[in-house]
This record gives structure tokens, sequence and C-alpha cells, in this order.
């Protein structure tokens, strides 16, 4: 029967362990979140992330910026909060407005304070090994993956889409668990027949149940990163899950999957920056 992996729960036990460390510890700790503009998906990631600082017991600071908010004074602020020792954590809400660089308000972020782990200092700690900040959601479904008995290593593991918040990363951290890694993209050649090989398959796509059971081999973990709205307003993944349950071994729900993981990983990050001053 096929396991559907409860990203809720895992989330919700990661979260527990934090607010018993803190509550134990008394480490505290502070998260800065950056949103310019008011997108309404925005506004409901922003307010999502305060919540889990106030249920683990730490703190967050809100900068709700207008929409025309110049990128001179994003950068300013950013500084500040750099300089600032009682904020351990910098989050700036992607996406941005388009008259603003992403890369350049990325780049500023102090590396020490990167818990999106989007920074070119922790994508290079990553990539040789080292000790960094990892970005929220790759971490966030290793910790899925491994939390529900599944072993990576020795695994044939596909991962589609080659981002680097998502793809690229996913990657990195299944090769670092001993995983066979195998990266497939929009001009990739064959997907169905390299997707078939894969035990460990993860999906980040970005189009609306695109993956179907003729993609997915008999048993295979399968990781569903996508998140989009029907025209009647349901959310689905990138994989047609009805689809593709009965032959999966494990496969991730939309929503309840991947989703809460990604602010859980955050909260981790948090405190492992908040370690780092102590």
């Amino acid at each position: 029967m096929t396991k559907i992996i409860d990203g809720k729960a895992i989330s919700a036990q990661i979260k527990n362990e934090l607010k018993e460390e803190v509550a134990k510890s008394g480490l505290k700790a502070t998260l800065a979140v950056i949103q310019v503009g008011k997108d309404p998906a925005s506004s409901v990631y922003v307010g999502n992330k305060k919540k889990a600082c106030e249920y683990i017991g730490v703190g967050s600071a809100s900068y709700e910026l207008p929409e025309e908010t110049k990128q001179e004074e994003l950068l300013k602020l950013i500084d500040d909060l750099n300089a600032d020792d009682s904020i351990n954590g910098i989050l700036v809400q992607l996406p941005l407005p388009d008259y603003i660089d992403e890369k350049t308000v990325i780049n500023r972020i102090s590396p020490s304070k990167d818990v999106d782990g989007f920074h070119p200092e922790s994508v290079g700690n990553l990539c040789i090994g080292q000790e960094g900040f990892v970005s929220c959601t790759p971490a966030g479904i290793i910790e899925l993956i491994k939390r529900s008995g599944i072993s990576i290593e020795g695994k044939e593991c596909v991962v589609i889409g080659r981002s680097n918040i998502v793809g690229k990363p996913m990657a990195l951290l299944l090769l670092a668990n001993n995983g066979t890694v195998t990266v497939c993209h929009s001009r990739t050649k064959d997907l169905k027949e390299i997707c078939k090989r894969a035990d460990i398959l993860v999906v980040a796509i970005g189009r609306p149940r695109m993956i179907t059971a003729e993609y997915v081999k008999e048993g295979a973990t399968v990781i569903d990163v996508g998140i989009h709205r029907t025209d009647d307003g349901k959310l689905c993944g990138d994989v047609d899950f009805d689809n593709v349950k009965d032959i999966a071994g494990a496969i991730t729900p939309v929503p309840g999957g991947v989703g809460p993981m990604t602010i859980a990983m955050l909260m981790v990050n948090l405190i492992k920056a908040a370690k780092l001053v102590k």
C-alpha cells in the first residue's frame, strides 16, 4: 500500500523539537522578515513564518515596505539589519517587484544571517560539503524522506528542475546522502525513460499535474514540490497525484507535503544562526 508522506505531521515534529530546545536552553533568536508590496500570497507566507517563530519561542521583526520602495532603500535596510546584533536571521520575501534586482538583494544579506540559504557563500558551502545554511525546501525534502524511513544511500535519484532554490541544491543534498543523482529539465531528452529509473523522484518543474504514472517506477518515492491553483480553485502539484499514487511506494500530497517543511527548516536555520553568536 502506498505511503502518503505527511508533511504537516513531520514539520510539527521538527517545530516541537525546536520549541523544546529553545525552552531548555533559553536561546534568544530573532528573524527579520522584509516584504516589499502587498502580494497576497507573500503576505500569507510572511504571516506563517511569524507564527512559526512565535510557536517555537523566538522573536520576529516585520518590515512591510511599500511597492514603490527603491532598491537603494531596501539595501540600506538590509545593511542596518546585518549590523544589528539582536537580529539573527534576515529573510527577504520573494518575488520582489520587477525593478529590484533579486540577485543584488540576496547577495547583500550577511552569509551569517542567510537563513534562506540563497547567498552564494551558502551555496558554495553546500557544494563542497562544508557546514552552512541550506535552502529550506530541499533541506525539508531530505527530512521528509529520512523521517519516513526511506534510505537515500545507493538509490537512483532523479530531480526534475534545475532552479537555484530547489533543483540544484536538491541534487547536491541527495548526492551528499550517497544517492546517485540525475538532474533533468525542459531540454532533457527521453524524460519519461529517465524518470522511470528513479527510486526517488523529486519533481519541481512548475507544470500542473505533468508527471503521470507513465513517468514513475513501481514502488518509487515521489516528492512533489509544485503548487498550483486550478480553475475550480483547488490546489494541485506538478504530479498528477490520483494517477500516480497507486504505483508509487510513497508520495507527498499537495497541499500538506513539501510546503509545511519549508517553514520548519527556516526555523532550523534560524536556531543554527543564533547558536553561531552564542
